[in-house]
């Protein structure tokens, strides 16, 4: 398990530019663009900063978006949930629940049974295959 309570700075010398700008600067990867949208592979989707795991493969649907999309959370830790009115929308911002690295925005157009569309970063993420 890596440091939880690093700084920005520290941050950004652990990650390559790509992922510090999703994980700390609240970034976006270009949609199709990312290394687990088409992902199938079974496992558990980890934190790329902090190693605790987020998403388990077994919850992720193809929402069409571009983006690896889950409809549920692998337990009620793994996220916190902030306003995010930036670029003149009202979202609901998606981050790490124990680094607090930004991985996404969650959203409720999504699939059975919780309606949810957790929409993450590849970069933000690590798979451990099962």
């Amino acid at each position: 398990m890596k440091d939880k309570k690093l700084s920005k700075e520290e941050w950004r010398k652990k990650l390559s530019p790509e992922t510090f700008n999703i994980c700390w600067e609240k970034g976006t990867e270009p949609a199709f663009s990312g290394k687990f949208n088409t992902e199938k592979t079974a496992g558990i989707y980890i934190c790329v900063c902090c190693e605790e795991p987020l998403f388990d493969s077994k919850k992720k649907y193809d929402s069409g978006s571009g983006w690896p999309s889950f409809f549920d959370v692998i337990n009620d830790c793994a996220v916190k949930k902030h306003s995010d009115k930036s670029y003149g929308m009202e979202r609901v911002e998606v981050v790490c629940g124990y680094c607090g690295s930004h991985l996404g925005h969650l959203f409720t157009d999504g699939p059975d049974p919780t309606g949810l569309r957790y929409c993450i970063n590849s970069l933000s993420l690590s798979l451990v295959h099962k």
